[in-house]
This record gives C-alpha cells, structure tokens and sequence, in this order.
C-alpha cells in the first residue's frame, strides 16, 4: 500500500512537470522562446536556494526573503520559470521606456517582451497548479535567489520560483 505521503508527492511532482509544459507551450512574442524551466525537489537545492535568499534579504533589508525562504524549505518541490534577456526588436515599441531597442541597450534596460513573456508563462504554469488544486505561490525572492546562483545557466536574468505544496492547509496563505 502506498501512503498518503508517497501518493501526493508523486502527484506533486506530476503537476510539476504538466506545469513546466504549460510554461513552454505558453505564447511568446514575435514567436522567441527564451523561456527555461526546471524543478527543484532535492533538500540540498532547496537549503541552497533557502540560504541565498535570506542573504539577499538581509543586504536589501527586505524581512519577507526569511518568510518566503521558509516556504521553500517546506514545500516538497519549487517549480523554477526563468528568461533569458534578447531585445525582440520590434519596430515602434518603446514598452521598455526608450524609442527604439539601440536607445535601450546603450541604456542598459531590459526588454519588456522578456518579462511579460515570463508573466504569461508563469500564469500558465501557476494555472495548472490551481487546476489541480495544488497549494503554490509565486516568489521573486527565490528566482531572484536561483538566478544569482546561476542555476538556471547564465544567460537567464530573470525568473520566479513557485514552490508547491499539499497539506490539509495551504502554508503560503497566512503568512506574516
């Protein structure tokens, strides 16, 4: 007999891995895919991300990096969406607040294509979590974590990490 333990982490790590192709069939701008995505379940990649994250938050200042670095030593599995950062060139633009794309890259900005191609993948994947009734979060504070480690490889720049979770009680709903 399996358990309820064994039974519900193999439907997490299903649910992590419908999510993570919802995440790649998402529609992306002028047809670039730049979206990467992984799953992280080992305890040891959870306590790296974990501790990543709460040294960001202490040199930004920002208390919720500890709370949301919990969240992801808790949850069986963080499913992990990043981008990496290509200037589409489209003409006319101007989303990331400069005429045209040289403009933008002498500037230093990252095009915006980029991260709402994140937005629409993200929301794709947290979509099947929610379909399956699968407890999850969208976090910054662990992307940001998971790309400062460069885990994700080195050209991704931006991602989010969305831990999961089934328990009788979702833990990132009351959270201080």
């Amino acid at each position: 007999m399996r358990t309820n333990e064994q039974v519900e982490l193999d439907g997490l790590r299903r649910v992590a891995e419908l999510m993570c192709v919802a995440a790649r069939t998402a529609p992306k701008a002028a047809g670039k895919d730049q979206i990467v995505t992984a799953i992280v379940e080992s305890e040891e990649e959870r306590q790296q991300i974990a501790q990543r994250m709460l040294e960001i938050g202490q040199r930004c200042g920002a208390s919720f990096f500890a709370r949301d670095a919990q969240n992801v030593l808790d949850a069986p599995l963080l499913v992990v969406i990043g981008t990496g950062v290509r200037r589409l060139r489209i003409p006319g633009c101007s989303f990331c607040g400069h005429p045209g794309c040289d403009s933008a890259e002498e500037a230093g900005a990252r095009c915006a294509y980029n991260a709402g191609d994140l937005g629409i993948a993200t929301g794709s994947a947290v979509s099947v979590a929610a379909d399956h009734r699968v407890d999850n979060r969208i976090m910054y504070s662990a992307g940001s974590a998971i790309v400062e480690l460069g885990l994700l490889g080195e050209g991704v720049q931006i991602a989010w990490g969305i831990p999961l979770s089934v328990r009788g009680k979702s833990p990132f709903f009351d959270r201080k």
